[in-house]
């Protein structure tokens, strides 16, 4: 299977940042599948620059773990087995609940309102089911909670993890009817966070990362056997 690449302008920015960025957002929004293959040559050709720049920007992603390099195939995005998702959300629970507690008597009062506003703009994307802005928008929520924590190394091992689960997230999310009790969860935690309860918000964090680490396995579980089937 070889991707289907949608091209779409750049920012100012390097042409190995360009051409990463654009692949990076099209495996995270399931426009490029897991599975497919990243032909340099054809990547090239849609984006008119040379092979460097986009074997570079490969190598960055696959350091994101977003990309498989194999011999005789060239680089895949990633399938993530079973086992290794269930990892990554284990993860995510250890640093997340860990960050929000160093946050939350540091959170101000626009800290909590910029987070209120970037899950009000998350709820409208979800009622109107605009797929494609789901994980972004949820890392900035999570992100604008934990980040008067001032631990960016830790912020950026978790938005690595958030990137490796998006995808498969955003899928969970738009098929299981998930959607409800992840805003109902989100309003709670950033109420607990108001409140500067950061032992219940903790447990909520937690409760909301395993939970959904826990159903997204048994929903791909179940999409792959009958994909296979």
């Amino acid at each position: 299977m070889t991707a289907a690449l949608k091209v779409q302008p750049f920012r100012r920015q390097t042409v190995t940042d360009a051409v990463g960025e654009a692949l990076r957002q099209q495996i995270l929004s399931g426009e490029i599948a897991e599975g497919a293959q990243l032909r340099q040559d054809a990547i090239a050709a849609a984006y008119s620059v040379s092979r460097i720049p986009v074997r570079e920007a490969l190598r960055q992603l696959e350091a994101e773990g977003l990309v498989t390099f194999y011999p005789h195939r060239g680089a895949v995005v990633s399938e993530l087995s079973l086992g290794e998702i269930e990892e990554l959300f284990e993860n995510r629970a250890l640093l997340e609940c860990d960050l929000l507690e160093r946050a939350v008597s540091k959170q101000t009062d626009d800290d909590l309102a910029a987070a209120a506003e970037i899950l009000d703009t998350y709820e409208a994307a979800f009622d109107k089911a605009d797929v494609g802005v789901w994980g972004q928008l949820n890392w900035k929520f999570h992100a604008a909670l934990y980040a008067p924590a001032n631990r960016p190394r830790s912020l950026a091992l978790v938005q690595n993890l958030h990137n490796n689960t998006d995808r498969y997230l955003r899928l969970q999310l738009l098929l299981t009817g998930g959607i409800a009790r992840a805003e109902e969860e989100h309003r709670s935690l950033l109420g607990l966070c108001r409140r500067g309860d950061s032992a219940a918000a903790r447990g909520l964090l937690r409760q909301h990362i395993l939970e959904a680490g826990t159903d997204l396995v048994a929903f791909l579980r179940e999409h792959r056997a009958g994909r296979k089937a």
